[in-house]
Parts: structure tokens; C-alpha cells; sequence
């Protein structure tokens, strides 16, 4: 995935080159703007509306189980993350702020192995 790109932005972005849409033409049918399609995109905005999610399922004839991934990608793909460790112990605590100062500096193969390992159990 590329810098800055969110999952969501990632699949869309995928999604639409395997179709051969530009983005332009994508936000003019989905009555967005250009600007803001590709600020989602690029990880420049949050989570894009369960509405606009479902728009763009409809737009690309995703349903299912395809649908309910893209839906998960839009919860996992706000670009600036808030973590509430009030409820944790220290150790998630010190996890949390060390992650936060690092995360740019991670290999993004160190960044597959701790998603895997995080999403080994759901």
C-alpha cells in the first residue's frame, strides 16, 4: 500500500482502476466532489459515511460478503487514531504511546506481522 493511502482509500483506488474510472468521473456520478474523493483516498479525511459506503457498493455492483469487507476497511481507515487506554493496564498503555511515536518508522513488514498477529483470533 502506498504512503499515506488508507485501507479504504487502497481498495477504492483498486477498485477503480480495475473498471477504469478516474476519479473525477466517480465523484461527478456519486455527486461528490473530485477533491474529496481523492482526499479519502489518500488518508487526508476520516472514515468516509455508512451512506457514502453504501453508495459506492452500489456504484461498483459489490454485495455480500465483498460489501461487508469494504464496510470493515472504512471502520479501519481513519487516518488519525485516538486510543483510550483508560480501561487497560500499563502495559497497553506504554503498547499504545510507543506505537504512536514509531508507527512512521515501522517496516511495513514489521506492520503485516503485528496486524497478523492481531487479527490471528477474529
Amino acid at each position: 500500500m502506498a504512503a499515506g493511502l488508507t485501507p479504504f482509500g487502497a481498495r477504492i483506488r483498486e477498485l477503480r482502476r480495475q473498471q477504469a474510472v478516474s476519479q473525477k468521473r466517480m465523484a461527478t456520478d456519486l455527486q461528490i466532489s473530485a477533491a474529496y474523493l481523492s482526499a479519502l483516498e489518500r488518508g487526508r479525511r476520516g472514515r468516509p459515511s455508512p451512506i457514502l459506503v453504501d453508495q459506492i457498493c452500489g456504484y461498483f455492483n459489490i454485495i455480500w460478503d465483498e460489501a461487508d469487507v469494504l464496510r470493515r476497511l472504512a471502520k479501519l481507515s481513519h487516518p488519525r487514531v485516538v486510543i483510550d487506554t483508560t480501561q487497560t493496564g500499563p502495559e497497553a498503555t506504554e503498547l499504545a504511546n510507543r506505537l504512536a511515536e514509531g508507527i512512521n518508522e515501522l517496516p511495513v513488514a514489521k506492520v503485516r506481522q503485528m496486524l497478523s498477529v492481531m487479527t490471528r483470533d477474529k
